[in-house]
């Protein structure tokens, strides 16, 4: 049996007294009272803690570790229409002053560039309610941190032992990465806000190689990424109704690292897949990244007016669209979400003071909404941000990030058996790998783990050697039935980047298993060969 934690209290949720001990409201009024003293119309502090971890074991042995913390704050101020804004470490209130100081000089200098080159639309933010005195921690029964480093190392160990030890393994890469974030917020309004989240990362990589042949692949555990604590590791065991593995605090290890080498000597074995045109069910552990890609990009509104251009790209669902482009078809409802339960993206105040929510991105198919910061939407006239505006470290000004975009489940809807088996020739493609896109997030292609063909509505052993490719409008339109809710499961990233100079944010992307038809699918050893 695998080790249990010893350490970490379940459902002793509570900002880290660590956090609390460093002066915040102390640091927080001396930069916002000299903000006011300089004519700023808005002004608001930012003091960060984010711990980072990882632990890494190749073949059941440890590889590398690290533990790093990041300090300090920030400080931004609205001026004369523009932004202004400066970061430090020094936590006395001499220094935040000084901060305070140096934000308004950007502001003055950018308000003057700004006025040198003609334009003319000064800054303004949206509406919001204070929120005074609040505080928010995510949803998890022990930290991570909390729980020892040797205890980590020796759970990865011996998960990494059964799978060396099936026939076929060579080699078995293990990592998990953790994160605690404490943030601090306020603002000239009068709104305080202390949070703190939790999330981490664990999976394994199991490589098989053919000695006498050369031929090598390898494929990765599909748990994803969540906003829990160690329980998702050492919680309880057991399966969903849909046998999708997971339990009432973590995921089903056991099933899923037992499966894992036989799959990976049915992989090795397996037949190219012949180009042509498919029906296929994607799995949630797949699905997920399409969305990101294809969604979650294209409906930040900041790459929709062309913020990103020079550096992630735009958007091709532009803001004279909203609420006429056929995104997909009528099945289609996603939404962005800031709040949902274990989500990398769930806050519960954004870094601009705004109570986080849940809204409408694509409903019955069409465009209706996009990802806000309250520049934004008091820009385009859409009313109160949305709560997306996030920054990844102190030293970082906020920008509009992307909430967790989510493919609704249909309610009363299949589940994924009942999909494949109204599928005569197609693929069910399960796991994320490789992916492309284009920088206006509309031609893309995907691969995944391993994909299984589909024949007369049953599974017929595993194809290599695939990628499905489509135009983003054209791939959603084709999605003909959508899993019901035993089918949801909330995958995701630690990693997406965006902003200059750039930023890295952790994202969930709920969805059920989802059919979609007639979709073109690549051999890859083949294009390689062109």
């Amino acid at each position: 049996m695998p080790p249990t934690a010893s350490a970490g209290t379940p459902h002793s949720r509570a900002v880290d007294p660590q956090f609390l001990a460093y002066p915040l409201r102390t640091l927080a009024d001396a930069a916002l009272s000299r903000a006011r003293q300089l004519g700023v119309s808005h002004a608001d502090f930012r003091l960060e803690r984010v711990r980072s971890a990882s632990v890494r074991l190749r073949d059941a042995r440890p590889a590398g570790s690290a533990d790093s913390v990041q300090l300090g704050f920030a400080v931004r101020v609205l001026l004369d229409g523009s932004w202004g804004f400066a970061a430090g470490v020094d936590l006395t209130a001499d220094a935040a002053a000084r901060v305070a100081e140096q934000a308004v000089a950007v502001a003055r200098l950018s308000g003057g560039i700004s006025h040198a080159a003609g334009a003319k639309d000064l800054v303004e933010l949206a509406d919001e309610p204070v929120h005074a005195d609040a505080t928010w921690v995510s949803a998890y029964e022990i930290n991570p941190f909390d729980v020892p480093e040797a205890e980590k190392t020796a759970l990865l160990a011996e998960w990494s032992g059964r799978l060396l030890a099936a026939k076929g393994v060579s080699h078995v890469q293990a990592n998990l990465l953790t994160v605690q974030e404490n943030k601090f917020y306020a603002d000239t309004a009068g709104t305080v806000t202390t949070q703190q989240r939790i999330r981490l990362h664990p999976w394994l990589e199991a490589t098989s190689v053919d000695e006498q042949g050369g031929a090598f692949d390898s494929m990765r555990t599909i748990a994803p990424p969540v906003g829990r604590g160690w329980e998702y590791l050492a919680g309880v065991r057991g399966s969903s109704p849909d046998g999708r593995g997971l339990t009432g605090t973590g995921w089903d290890w056991d099933a899923e690292l037992a499966e894992l080498p036989e799959l990976l000597a049915e992989k090795m074995k397996a037949p190219s897949v012949a180009a042509g045109r498919y029906d296929l069910v994607i799995d949630p552990s797949n699905l997920w990244l399409t969305i990101h890609e294809s969604i979650g990009h294209a409906t930040e509104l900041d790459r929709a007016l062309g913020y990103e251009a020079a550096y992630a790209g735009t958007s091709f669902a532009t803001i004279d669209k909203l609420g006429s482009l056929r995104y997909g078809s009528e099945l289609m409802h996603v939404t962005g979400d800031r709040t949902a339960e274990h989500g990398l993206s769930t806050i519960g105040y954004d870094d601009e003071g705004v109570a986080t929510q849940s809204w409408d991105l694509v409903k019955d198919g069409i465009l209706v909404g996009y990802q806000l910061d309250r520049a934004m939407a008091r820009q385009q006239g859409l009313g109160r941000s949305n709560g997306c505006a996030f920054a990844d470290s102190p030293a970082h000004v906020p920008v509009q990030r992307m909430a967790n975009v989510s493919l609704q489940p249909a309610v009363g809807g299949p589940d994924t058996a009942g999909l494949i088996a109204d599928v005569e020739n197609g693929l069910y493609i399960v796991g994320d790998r490789s992916w492309s896109i284009d920088m206006q997030r509309y031609n893309f292609q995907f691969t995944g783990q391993r994909a299984f063909a589909i024949r007369n509505g049953e599974l017929a052993g595993q194809v290599r050697d695939f990628a499905y490719q489509a135009t983003t409008t054209d791939f959603w339109g084709s999605m003909s039935a959508v899993g019901g809710p035993q089918t949801y499961v909330l995958g995701g990233a630690f990693n997406c980047g965006k902003a200059q100079p750039g930023q890295i944010a952790a994202v969930s992307h709920g969805c059920p298993s989802a059919l979609f038809r007639n979709v073109n699918v690549l051999n890859t050893q083949q294009e390689a060969g062109h």
